[in-house]
């Protein structure tokens, strides 16, 4: 049974200003489809939904659709998408040949593509059907394309977010609450590998990023880059003072983690708890129409990503964030126009 979520979430932004918890009976189950067949974690956040126990916060939730539509000259995209289309038909998911047809079938959408390039059209396609969407990271190949795309779901009235589980390794929680007083400064780390086809940031040490955004806050000032043929360190400051940074390294097996500095002392990050709270959040998020992780927040993530590249361009300068955004909020009004034009002619050629 399809459901119109967007009607719903409309009528509560208009008139309640919050989301409406339920706008989806909890016992009735929820499709859910997959867009991109080029990254692990399609099948393993297919494996999480279809494997949950019923007494599982992530019961009541199935994919029942994919489609690879993904990067088509992205290489490392483009080589894995057999193997991980063959991993789906295993885990018994129909494949479908267009976004349309999965659009047909299901009531939320988890959009994988593993190429960030093509998210924002891939994006307005779903939030124009009314269906709420996860964005896996990277969300987007530039800041601009995210803000468009969170530009089109407000527009639209459909909840969207996009999110690394790193944003819920062990310990962060803790920080976030104000469990171990006021956070005076953080470092988080990560392993760094990069994609020439986007910024150097987007493609791994995000993780690293999040961990850092979620515990410091999204108020930074401006941000500074180091780089070197095998490691960055990436410093930025706050408009408070505070100083935080993120080490990626290319050079041996970092893993992920941080030091986190407070009123009452130093402490440690732990492991990564895996992809289990995140798909909390994502389930939670196409139950209710609630976003748990703030616009705002994500916004910095990019930022600080697309100002670390400007800074490297810079030769280590610093480079003021808030007038990166500015621009880059100018800017993806333009994409975003092109986006809907290009859709529009699209639709209007199959017709």
């Amino acid at each position: 049974m399809k459901h119109s979520i967007a009607a719903a979430f409309c009528f509560v932004f208009i008139f309640l200003a919050v989301p409406l918890v339920g706008f989806v009976r909890a016992d009735e189950p929820m499709h859910v489809g997959i867009i991109g067949l080029d990254t692990s974690h399609a099948p393993a956040f297919t494996r999480l939904l279809n494997d949950a126990d019923e007494q599982s916060e992530l019961a009541g939730f199935r994919v029942v659709a994919a489609t690879v539509k993904g990067s088509y000259d992205l290489e490392v995209s483009v080589v894995r998408q057999p193997g991980i289309t063959e991993q789906m038909v295993k885990l018994g998911v129909p494949i479908v040949d267009s976004i349309e047809e999965l659009l047909e079938q299901v009531d939320a959408v988890l959009l994988t593509t593993n190429d960030g390039h093509p998210r924002l059209a891939q994006a307005l396609k779903v939030l124009r059907a009314g269906k709420p969407v996860f964005t896996d990271k990277p969300a987007s190949a530039s800041l601009a394309d995210l803000i468009a795309i969170y530009d089109a779901a407000e527009e639209l009235g459909v909840p969207t977010f996009t999110s690394s589980s790193l944003r819920y390794i062990e310990g962060a929680a803790e920080h976030v609450a104000g469990e171990h007083g006021r956070v005076l400064g953080a470092d988080t780390h990560g392993p760094a590998s990069m994609e020439p086809s986007h910024p150097d940031l987007y493609w791994y040490l995000i993780h690293a990023v999040e961990t850092l955004i979620t515990i410091m806050g999204p108020d930074i000032e401006t941000v500074s880059r180091t780089h070197t043929e095998g490691q960055d360190v990436v410093v930025a400051k706050w408009k408070d003072g505070r100083i935080g940074t993120v080490r990626g390294m290319r050079d041996g097996r970092p893993g992920f983690g941080g030091t986190i500095f407070t009123e009452k002392g130093t402490f440690r990050l732990g492991a990564s708890r895996g992809y289990g709270p995140l798909m909390v959040d994502i389930v939670h998020m196409f139950r209710t129409g609630e976003v748990r992780v703030p616009a705002e927040q994500t916004i910095a993530i990019y930022a600080l990503m697309d100002a670390a590249d400007e800074s490297k361009r810079l030769d280590g300068a610093p480079v003021n964030v808030p007038e990166l955004i500015a621009k880059a909020r100018q800017t993806a009004v333009q994409r975003l126009q092109q986006a809907k034009a290009d859709l529009d002619q699209a639709s209007t050629a199959a017709d």
